[in-house]
């Protein structure tokens, strides 16, 4: 098997209005989570959080605590967030199993022990991608299925962004330090995603898109509300959106978005909107 890993530094906004496409790019998207028998990851800066995608095939892959860490375990003071999408597979955490089929999420609090990803079945291979922040005390590991979540039904197939927002891995469901994940996904029809768009300057945020359909693609918006900027993605792709950038996209299909957060405030309302005619 393999890790490998990269670090992103944070920027300044004001910096951020000067990057070309080709640094928007490489500070903020991340373009390659999912190989064979790889554990892919960015440790980011903002907020700390780790972000990555581990694809088992021949091999059981270990979440490795990468040289950043300079722990002994990956979750020595970290706590992380898995949602499987691909196929069936598993997640050992120490002497637990938890089986994950697809769209279905793992818990796992700070501690040490062992993390290692394993498919079902190597033809139809489990994807594993995960969010993982710091972590101040210990919580148990839960397995957390759309039937846990808290659903908020928004938008309308008229204004195209009619969506299904699963809270998962959320403080409504179970006890986290600081990390929230979740899963939107939009109808048949729908492209828009949080729309009208926000920021939340006591957290940052990672999306990951996926069910978007060979050839097709989703332009991310980011920025300032009155310095917006794109990045044309594919499918498993993420982005890494700080705490002073919007986050919203519109896509040539519907499609899924798994969200991350990580910062001081687990309140998922703690949102500052700006209306669409004021977007420049």
């Amino acid at each position: 098997m393999k890790t490998l890993y990269e670090i992103r530094y944070a920027a300044h906004p004001e910096d951020a209005k000067g990057y070309d496409t080709q640094r928007l790019r490489r500070d903020f998207l991340i373009e390659t989570l999912f190989r064979a028998d790889e554990v892919n990851m960015v440790y980011s800066m903002y907020d700390r959080m780790v972000v990555g995608g581990a694809m088992p095939i021949a091999e059981t892959l270990s979440l490795e605590a990468i040289d950043p860490l300079k722990a002994t375990f990956f979750t020595t003071r970290r706590e992380v967030g898995i949602f499987n999408v691909g196929g069936a597979g598993s997640v050992r955490v120490g002497d637990e199993m938890f089986d994950l089929d697809y769209k279905e999420a793992l818990y796992i609090g700070k501690g040490d022990r062992e993390v290692a990803f394993m498919s079902k079945n190597a033809a139809q291979p489990a994807k594993f991608y995960f969010n993982s922040t710091t972590a101040h005390a210990v919580y148990p590991c839960r397995k957390v299925t759309k039937q846990d979540a808290v659903v908020a039904h928004m938008g309308s197939l008229d204004m195209s962004n009619e969506r299904n927002i699963n809270k998962m891995l959320v403080n409504q469901v179970l006890p986290t330090c600081q990390l929230q994940m979740g899963m939107t996904e939009l109808a048949t029809g729908s492209v828009w995603n949080t729309m009208p768009a926000h920021v939340h300057s006591r957290r940052m945020e990672a999306y990951f898109y996926f069910e978007l359909p060979e050839g097709q693609a989703a332009c991310h918006f980011m920025g300032e509300p009155q310095e917006t900027r794109h990045l044309w993605l594919h499918n498993d792709q993420a982005v890494l959106s700080p705490e002073w950038s919007i986050h919203s996209a519109a896509a040539t299909h519907n499609y899924t978005f798994i969200w991350g957060m990580g910062g001081e405030n687990l309140d998922y309302g703690d949102q500052d909107f700006s209306l669409i005619t004021d977007l420049k």
